[in-house]
């Protein structure tokens, strides 16, 4: 079991007072067997009104009202976290789904099909999937290659545009963020029949450690026999304890951390500081 802080800050500055919309915000960190909340603390300025609720996909959702207009938007988040997962390849398939490809179970079908429906064009991923020749293989191994190839192939862009580019032109750039390489993944995956999802959440790292950081975004498969499993194409890596999720979704477009929106008089640009720090405070 390790330790971690998670500090995340974000601010909007107005050139004037706007009337703030109702913000979402999806901040807190998922619980389960592998990760357990120590401490919360969630500052909001100016004056606000907060009501928590668990979303479709059970996420952790703070809807934030505002009564009074404001020049500045001040959120900040930090939470202590305890995090068990120590094993990223410690689990066992069911033996129908060893190799792939396989299909899934008809009750699971039912429960999984919105994850297996793809949301973009496939022309390209299609064609993509048949370079990569992965029919036949070990079912890991195949998402193992998937994974790095798109960690090895492709150039690591950030981009501050909001949403995510289609597959396509990351396919066509041979670039991008890691919300592009993230739903490049799913969406190759649910050409392959797989049930996958978007998640966005937090990753521990030398870069976190000293803060200036942004929040990460990585996918997960849902493989019979161990459930949904995270594999982060921006790293290459399956995901164990460096990862700590936040929000799932099947559409990537859906869960940001903190989205809204403002009311002015007058035309409006305001300017936005991110800063995301994760530290180890100690393992045990």
């Amino acid at each position: 079991m390790q330790r971690l802080r998670i500090s995340h800050l974000t601010q909007y500055d107005f050139p004037a007072r706007v009337r703030l919309n109702p913000h979402q915000l999806l901040l807190r960190p998922r619980e389960g067997h592998d990760v357990r909340i120590e401490s919360s603390q969630l500052n909001i300025s100016p004056a606000h009104n907060i009501h928590w609720q668990r979303d479709v996909y059970d996420n952790s959702l703070a809807v934030v009202d505002f009564p009074l207009m404001a020049d500045r938007l001040i959120i900040t988040s930090e939470v202590v976290i305890q995090h068990y997962e120590q094993a990223p390849y410690n689990f066992l398939l069911e033996t129908y789904a060893a190799n792939f490809p396989f299909v899934y179970t008809k009750n699971d079908q039912i429960d999984l099909a919105a994850f297996q429906r793809p949301l973009f064009d496939t022309n390209l991923l299609k064609i993509w999937l048949q370079e990569l020749n992965l029919s036949g293989m070990n079912t890991i191994a195949a998402l193992v290659k998937l994974n790095q190839t798109i960690q090895r192939t492709f150039q690591y862009r950030m981009r501050e545009e909001a949403g995510v580019q289609p597959p396509a032109s990351t396919l066509h750039k041979r670039s991008g963020s890691c919300r592009d390489y993230a739903t490049l993944f799913i969406e190759t995956c649910r050409c392959m029949g797989l049930a996958s999802r978007f998640v966005s959440g937090y990753l521990h790292a030398p870069a976190t450690e000293a803060g200036h950081a942004s929040t990460h975004a990585w996918a997960e498969v849902y493989l019979p026999g161990t459930g949904w499993k995270g594999f982060d194409p921006t790293s290459g890596v399956i995901t164990g304890n460096q990862h700590i999720a936040v929000a799932v979704a099947r559409n990537p477009e859906t869960i940001p951390p903190v989205s809204g929106s403002f009311t002015a008089s007058f035309a409006a640009n305001p300017s936005m500081l991110v800063d995301v720090q994760v530290n180890l405070l100690g393992s045990g």
